[in-house]
């Protein structure tokens, strides 16, 4: 009876010391600190710790080409279930600007989160008190400059270039200024080197509310709670940008690593802390994990395509 005791407590340990998918865990952000992957990123880890879906996440900084660095290092990690990096339409968009060969398809999709809009904002001094004030002086004075947190085909960068289409100005002879993540593009902004600047939502919300920016409007296709201002198609400009931010994992892993690491991210989806989470920055829920996922970025991708090649603006990263 004492042998099998001991046995039993063997085991017992045994079991207990085996890898679950958010042992470890580290999730790389292709972007600087301050950055919408950077927030997301840790918002969701301590999402997953609160709501106990994994315990002690890791994230940290790989910066560099709009993301395209950390996306190229991930695909060195092949086959470690570990890592994780958040991403989204910034990078798809990125990696397109190269005109390298795309690697992104070669990692282990494992979710799309989120969705957020842009958001047009100036500084709370600047003369433009709304939406049509701001492109009537853009179209009186081409030479506005527009600054954004992300390069060619990313999120910040089609907004205004969509914007820019809607009202009649030609996209290629906008002075977009790209700024490496949020906390450069905010000390631009204040700093009078832009004269309006395009963003996501989460990025600025505590300016804005704190009075420090002014916001005009968003892209989305209805208003948002947190920020009291129309869209741009309620403007009258038909225009509606959605970001969305996900996850991918290095490629090569096997089979039962990527569910696993699909159904921890399902899991903290689920939880009431992500939920929070997301209601408090203005995310709105878009979960799509696996195959469906990886489709969705191959549509992303030729969608992207087209919009740059349709507005001329292409290999301008």
């Amino acid at each position: 009876m004492r042998r099998r005791t001991v046995l039993g407590l063997a085991l017992a340990a045994t079991v207990g010391a085996c890898a679950q998918p958010g042992d470890d865990l580290r999730i790389m952000v292709p972007n600087p600190p301050g950055s919408g992957y950077d927030i997301t990123a840790r918002v969701l880890a301590r999402a997953l710790d609160a709501s106990g879906v994994a315990r002690g996440v890791e994230v940290f900084n790989l910066p560099g080409a709009s993301g395209v660095v950390g996306l190229r290092r991930l695909t060195y990690e092949r086959g470690n279930s570990h890592l994780a990096m958040l991403m989204g339409l910034g990078l798809v968009g990125a990696e397109l600007a190269t005109g390298q060969p795309p690697v992104l398809a070669k990692t282990t999709p494992v979710c799309r989160l989120v969705q957020e809009p842009a958001i047009v904002v100036v500084r709370r001094d600047s003369p433009y008190g709304d939406l049509h004030a701001l492109v009537e002086a853009w179209r009186a004075d081409k030479t506005l400059r527009v600054g954004g947190g992300s390069a060619v085909g990313g999120p910040d960068h089609l907004a205004a270039m969509l914007i820019a289409e809607a009202v009649g100005l030609e996209p290629v002879r906008v002075a977009y200024t790209r700024h490496d993540g949020g906390g450069d593009l905010l000390a631009a902004i204040l700093n009078r080197e832009v004269d309006f600047a395009m963003s996501g939502l989460s990025e600025y919300t505590d300016q804005i509310e704190s009075g420090q920016l002014r916001a005009l409007a968003v892209t989305s296709e209805r208003t948002v709670g947190r920020v009291a201002v129309p869209t741009v198609r309620s403007a009258g400009f038909d225009v509606v940008v959605n970001n969305w931010r996900g996850l991918v994992a290095p490629p090569g892993l096997p089979a039962a690593d990527a569910e696993g690491i699909r159904s921890m991210f399902a899991a903290v989806d689920a939880s009431a802390e992500w939920a929070g989470a997301r209601d408090r920055f203005g995310w709105t829920g878009a979960f799509l994990t696996g195959g469906d996922f990886s489709r969705f970025i191959e549509d992303e991708s030729r969608r992207v395509a087209r919009v740059l090649s349709r507005l001329g603006v292409a290999g301008r990263a």
